[in-house]
């Protein structure tokens, strides 16, 4: 075997890219300095700090990983045999689905109690007794899960219905970023309802992260939504949407232009719009407002803006625009 082009020829002792020279420059001294500033940050509670994030201390806050892994523990509970590696029939069913709740409102509990101390250190509430509202939380969000079952099969078969594209049910629940974004909306819609902190808004931004589809977890959705293709999509806390409603990418259910302090004044107020029953909205549509309705069957065209409201079985279309041809000079 031929080596000879593989040999390395020896550095001069003056190259700069010498090992042994790097040394002489490495800036590690310098690194203390700085750690010292960023600790004296939380020791001396500096209000540029304090009020924003500090959660140094000995209560534990929830685990945004663990609360990501709940995300597809459930959703093994609502698609059984879709996203496991135990083989599933008749004969373990029952074990299987009794095992994985068990794991689940052990999991959920541990991470509601700790939202709900670091909502109460934060807040300065008094005692919420946390431990026992864990428990009843958790178990009262799993007493959920036959319904969003339900609610979910009615949003796949609106898929399946609405996109010639799609050839099984089973294309959609595998692959179809609508879907994800929607099952994971649903979980956190229930544990929004039950007033749970924090857990809801970082299922839904887990899901945003994945699919570019940002639901909150406040908004009210009917079955049988259809996002198609979906990346970019926003709807927003307080918007309303109907039974059998399809979007497409792109599409914002808004709110007006807000004052600086609209996170404080408007908190309680309804923001965004409301969609009412088989209505399609196509790609890049804006609808804004919380007093806009969008009347049943209705269709709104794409690149619509909007802020005032659409009576039912009416479309809304752009002028057709002029298009101009030329050819290459």
């Amino acid at each position: 075997m031929n080596t000879a082009n593989t040999t390395q020829p020896a550095l001069p002792d003056n190259d700069p890219c010498s090992y042994d020279r790097s040394t002489e420059i490495c800036l590690h001294d310098r690194i203390p300095g700085v750690v010292k500033e960023l600790v004296a940050l939380w020791q001396t509670k500096s209000g540029q700090t304090e009020s924003c994030f500090d959660h140094i201390g000995p209560i534990p806050i929830p685990s945004h990983q663990a609360i990501i892994n709940i995300i597809y523990l459930i959703r093994q509970l609502l698609f059984p045999g879709y996203f496991t590696k135990t083989k599933l029939h008749a004969s373990n069913l029952e074990y299987y689905i009794g095992k994985e709740t068990t794991e689940l409102y052990e999991r959920l509990t541990e991470q509601i109690i700790m939202a709900i101390r670091h909502d109460c250190r934060r807040t300065n509430l008094p005692c919420t007794k946390c431990e026992e509202s864990g428990h009843h939380l958790a178990l009262t969000f799993i007493k959920t899960l036959p319904l969003i079952t339900e609610t979910l099969a009615a949003d796949i078969r609106a898929t399946l219905a609405g996109d010639p594209a799609t050839k099984s049910s089973d294309e959609v629940i595998f692959s179809y970023p609508g879907l994800l974004a929607i099952s994971i909306f649903r979980m956190a819609h229930e544990l929004f309802l039950l007033k749970v902190p924090i857990i809801p808004r970082i299922m839904t931004e887990h899901a945003h992260s994945l699919t570019g589809i940002d639901i909150h977890p406040g908004a009210t959705i009917g079955p049988g939504l259809f996002i198609d293709h979906g990346t970019g999509v926003v709807i927003g806390e307080t918007a309303i949407i109907g039974t059998n409603v399809r979007i497409y990418q792109g599409v914002t259910l808004g709110a007006l232009s807000l004052p600086r302090d609209a996170g404080v004044r408007l908190q309680q107020v309804k923001r965004h719009p409301t969609i009412e029953d088989e209505v399609i909205i196509y790609a890049n549509a804006i609808i804004l407002g919380g007093d806009t309705v969008i009347g049943k069957r209705s269709i709104i065209g794409g690149n619509i803006w909007l802020t005032e409201s659409v009576p039912p079985d009416t479309r809304v279309m752009l002028k057709r625009p002029e298009l101009i041809f030329s050819g290459k000079k």
